[in-house]
């Protein structure tokens, strides 16, 4: 689809140039988020472009959210958060579902609620983590989805 980030993230991928790319799944990609200020942030990309749940062929849909539970897992069990947040977005640019798991962690916001109240600050320079750093991360939640794959 033209002008969608997340078709063009999936295209990097599939070029292997992607330094964020964690795994492929049947439908869908995880990812390390670009910016981590919430540690472990994580996003899983559906392989169909498609805007709603609801628009998704019944069995890959169940394959779909199957999978993203998965994902969280494996996400709660690399990072050890407190709780995770979950969120479906696809409203910006492109309107293509991808799936945002933030491991929480108590006192990670000033204010408690949605991560997303830090504004700006989600998307700091400084929070763009290193090569090594983005090596740790991708292999604790490789490492995590291998133990969940292989069950």
């Amino acid at each position: 689809m033209n002008n969608c980030m997340i078709c063009e993230r999936i295209d990097w991928i599939k070029a292997g140039k992607n330094p964020y790319f964690v795994r492929e799944l049947n439908t869908g990609y995880v990812v390390i988020g670009d910016h981590q200020r919430i540690k472990g942030y994580t996003l899983f990309l559906c392989k169909e472009h498609a805007t709603e749940l609801h628009f998704l062929e019944p069995g890959f849909r169940m394959e779909f959210l199957r999978e993203m539970s998965l994902v969280a897992e494996a996400v709660y069990n690399a990072f050890l958060p407190d709780k995770l947040n979950y969120e479906l977005l696809g409203a910006g640019t492109g309107r293509h579902m991808h799936w945002h798991i933030f491991p929480r962690r108590t006192g990670d916001t000033p204010a408690g609620g949605p991560v997303w109240s830090l504004g700006a600050e989600l998307f700091e320079e400084k929070y763009l983590p290193g090569k090594e750093e983005l090596e740790d991360l991708k292999t604790q939640l490789n490492r995590e989805l291998d133990k969940l794959l292989m069950q």
